[in-house]
């Protein structure tokens, strides 16, 4: 049995010192990562996550935990980014305090950076319904923030450093109108690190919002949005699926018709080139029946390792 053991462990040690940096990130997402990121998210202690309010100061706390377990730098010194929304709608207002959760890698290249995002806020609590008060907020988008957590893990478990910078962004605020990405757009465009020269240049931003459920009982579908100037994102998608066996089957709508808008739009406006992951709306949408058990964890890992791809590709290629 001690033979059996130590030959087995010495296979193993084997099978990992062969893979390389781009499965061993792959390696690492993991269907019961998701299932503790969303279960976290979307419990009833985080009170829907609205943001501006105690639940979703809670789910902020969370998401920067994560990141420092990872081995994430905090971005500009700190996870935490709080601001005053320019913006009011909905229920914000003057004395809104909003946060946005960002980290980073250092590349090897520190005047480019790519992205990803996805906003941790939801609707928070509702006084109609005395059998479930919880927006719980599963798919939107505790899903996405899941998957960004989880590719966060994926750089650092692949040992190898970017190219480029990678920052990755949890955003506030998006319910009361992308407040949370469009700071954080006009606030790095407005910044001059020297003198005379230009922000550090955004080549990339993906964006997940809504990634775990399916389309007319439809596990495998999945809308792509990507920009028009950038058909190699197309390119890079089909060959991934094809190559790591995803069992995902994307359309690719126009960017025009995304639903409702998300944090990617902010980004555009810039001009930054930006891929959008999203499984469409279903009945649950800002409903109080949007819940965890009705995620399709499957997918949500197999979109959380092409979104990783998709980033890796941002991260290193010289060009795209």
């Amino acid at each position: 049995m001690k033979h059996i053991l130590t030959s087995t462990l010495l296979l193993l040690s084997i099978c990992c010192l062969s893979q390389t940096p781009v499965e061993k990130g792959l390696s690492a997402i993991t269907r019961q990562d998701a299932l503790t990121y969303i279960g976290v998210l979307a419990s009833d202690s985080l009170e829907g996550r609205k943001a501006g309010q105690r639940g979703g100061a809670k789910a902020a706390s969370y998401i920067a935990s994560i990141l420092e377990d990872i081995g994430i730098k905090p971005w500009q010194g700190k996870f935490m980014h709080p601001f005053i929304p320019d913006i009011f709608k909905g229920s914000a207002n003057k004395d809104t305090r909003l946060n946005n959760v960002l980290g980073y890698i250092p590349g090897k290249n520190s005047a480019e950076i790519v992205m990803i995002g996805a906003h941790y806020d939801h609707l928070g609590l509702s006084s109609g319904n005395l059998n479930d008060s919880v927006y719980n907020g599963a798919d939107d988008n505790a899903s996405g923030v899941s998957a960004v957590l989880q590719i966060a893990k994926a750089f650092v478990a692949s040992g190898q450093k970017p190219e480029r910078t990678v920052v990755f962004a949890l955003w506030d605020g998006e319910e009361m109108g992308l407040l949370g990405s469009f700071h954080f757009v006009e606030e790095h465009f407005s910044y001059i690190p020297v003198p005379l020269l230009s922000p550090i240049p955004i080549k990339g931003y993906i964006n997940c919002d809504m990634i775990g459920r399916n389309k007319d009982g439809d596990g495998a579908h999945v809308s792509v949005f990507y920009s028009e100037s950038k058909p190699v994102f197309g390119e890079w998608i089909k060959s991934d699926i094809e190559r790591y066996s995803l069992k995902l089957v994307p359309d690719f709508p126009s960017l025009d018709s995304s639903p409702g808008g998300s944090d990617h739009m902010p980004f555009m406006q810039k001009g930054v080139p930006v891929i959008f992951y999203n499984t469409d709306l279903h009945p649950d949408y800002h409903k109080l029946s949007d819940e965890a058990d009705k995620i399709n964890y499957d997918k949500v890992v197999d979109i959380t390792k092409l979104s990783f791809l998709n980033l890796w590709n941002m991260a290193n290629l010289e060009s795209f």
